[in-house]
């Protein structure tokens, strides 16, 4: 396992970190806690230690999961959560002002809670779970972080950014008014690193690529046969016509495993993340031993050709299936 340091938090942590919303069972389907567990340890046993949840994965139920791993593991593990928006809209509409969103006494509450279900006395990166840049002017927030920093129940924290919604950061990381930024980074959305990655880099705020699969499709998950169960909420993102242009795309993107190098489409993924040094760490979702031994198998130090990345650059897709 290879390791990144988080920005100016100096973390060194696990390039390859466990995305954890999909433990927390809810609108995600098809999963069990004890597999979860096995998961868990099966990670840290190779090397990981970098884990990203939220309050929001099973109102809770990832959180708690963790906790019990936590319990369990001798080593350092760093942990990541987010506070849920107040008024329940994912993404954040640009313009609401923050009170309405993440007032004070929720931010305070929600931290609590996190603390009780991880186990822990300090939650070691707490984040906003959604951003509208207005916010950056709006610091009520920041100072609510701020004074539980100083209490000692947060080490650091950082914000979730809007899906495909990159440069809505771009202000805050500015004003150094966070220590980290959680994006939409994959082969399909790139524009990250147009402004915000190197600009993270130049502030020395740590960057967490999520969504490397783009919710399994870059990780050939998703065929014209792939139904899934009722509340999973992948039946949204995935409908009928979206899965025909997302197969023909993906088949395109497969034709250059060989000359990549690689075996499947889900390393050619996550070592697109990974060739990007700005890049923290990246948290594919995982929640079986199987997706552990195959994803953490990518950091090896082996970083995709000059050649291959500007390949994949003509794959850039510009869509939101969250809208």
């Amino acid at each position: 396992m290879q390791y990144r340091r988080l920005g100016r938090t100096h973390f060194s942590i696990s390039e390859i970190g466990f995305g954890a919303w999909g433990i927390g069972g809810g609108n995600w389907k098809g999963g069990s806690d004890d597999e979860a567990i096995k998961a868990l340890h099966h990670a840290c046993d190779l090397g990981l230690n970098f884990i990203d949840t939220a309050l929001a994965y099973g109102q809770g139920h990832s959180e708690q999961l963790i906790g019990q791993v936590l319990k369990e593991r001798p080593e350092r593990i760093f942990v990541a959560t987010k506070i849920p928006p107040k008024n329940q809209e994912w993404p954040a509409r640009h313009g609401i002002p923050v009170k309405d969103v993440f007032p004070n006494d929720h931010i305070i509450s929600c931290t609590e809670r996190s603390l009780k279900n991880l186990g822990v006395e300090q939650i070691d990166l707490q984040q906003l779970h959604v951003w509208a840049k207005n916010w950056t002017d709006e610091p009520t927030w920041y100072e609510t972080l701020l004074k539980l920093k100083q209490q000692g129940k947060v080490a650091h924290f950082g914000i979730s950014i809007n899906d495909h919604d990159p440069d809505s950061a771009l202000k805050v990381v500015e004003q150094g008014l966070v220590d980290s930024v959680q994006v939409i980074y994959n082969i399909f959305d790139p524009t990250p690193a147009k402004r915000l990655l190197p600009f993270c880099q130049e502030k020395n705020i740590g960057v967490i690529a999520r969504c490397p699969f783009d919710e399994g499709s870059l990780a050939s998950a998703i065929t014209q046969e792939t139904r899934f169960e009722k509340g999973d909420w992948r039946a949204f993102y995935f409908t009928e016509d979206r899965k025909v242009e997302v197969i023909a795309r993906v088949e395109k993107i497969k034709a250059l495993l060989k000359e990549a190098n690689v075996a499947t489409l889900s390393e050619l993924a996550l070592r697109f993340c990974l060739s990007n040094e700005n890049i923290s760490a990246v948290i594919p979702g995982m929640r079986r031993v199987t997706h552990i031994d195959q994803n953490l198998a990518v950091s090896d130090g082996e970083k995709l050709s000059k050649e291959i990345l500007e390949k994949l650059s003509l794959h850039t897709w510009a869509r939101n299936f969250y809208d």
